[in-house]
């Protein structure tokens, strides 16, 4: 199911990071200081790789799916 921006903007920090998924490998990592991260999970070569997108609130959820469509 993909994100909304009222979800991003009320994840709340826990006691352990967790990541909340968008699609197509996108997600916003949540940390326990509360610092949001939009990240892109992608394969090359048949290995994992994970790109940074950018910090929320700079990059917004509709600036992040722009920047995962430009990646691919």
């Amino acid at each position: 199911m993909a994100l909304t921006d009222i979800k991003v903007r009320t994840a709340k920090p826990c006691s352990k990071a967790y990541k909340l998924t968008d699609g197509e490998g996108m997600h916003l990592l949540v940390h326990t200081n509360g610092s949001k991260y939009w990240r892109l999970q992608y394969r090359f070569g048949s290995k994992q790789k994970l790109l940074a997108l950018g910090v929320y609130p700079e990059i917004s959820l509709a600036d992040a799916r722009t920047r995962r469509d430009e990646a691919y």
